[in-house]
């Protein structure tokens, strides 16, 4: 995936968070550019997560595992992004939601798709 493709999922993942700090009590973001960088922050941590642990234990792999690392993620993003805030119970809440959205939308990480991230440099 090209910049453009990254920063447009990046926009696409704030305008949800948006939309799902609307809907969930107890789980806020203060702006765009805090939705944008806590998209930012749980895509990294998605991704280490990911690359340490296999798919299962992500926040994109499905299941009990996954969704609990998923709010466990989100949660711990407020302690590095301005602007959001969460109870553990709102980060739970806002998995839940993620992942039903995800449902209809779903995003691809490049594990999903076998890539390594080094396909560039041929």
């Amino acid at each position: 995936m090209h910049l453009l493709g990254h920063l447009v999922r990046f926009i696409v993942s704030a305008i949800m968070l948006l939309v799902v700090s609307w809907i969930v009590p107890g789980f806020s973001v203060g702006g765009f550019w805090s939705a944008f960088f806590l998209a930012l922050v749980i895509a990294i941590g998605a991704w280490v997560i990911e690359g340490a642990f296999g798919k299962r234990i992500t926040p994109f792999g499905r299941g009990i595992v996954g969704f609990i690392v998923s709010a466990l993620v989100i949660w711990a993003s407020q302690f590095i992004v301005g602007g959001v805030s969460t109870s553990f119970i709102g980060a739970i809440l806002a998995a839940l939601v993620i992942g039903i959205i995800d449902l209809f939308i779903p995003v691809k990480t490049p594990f999903e798709h076998g890539l390594t991230g080094r396909e560039d440099a041929r």
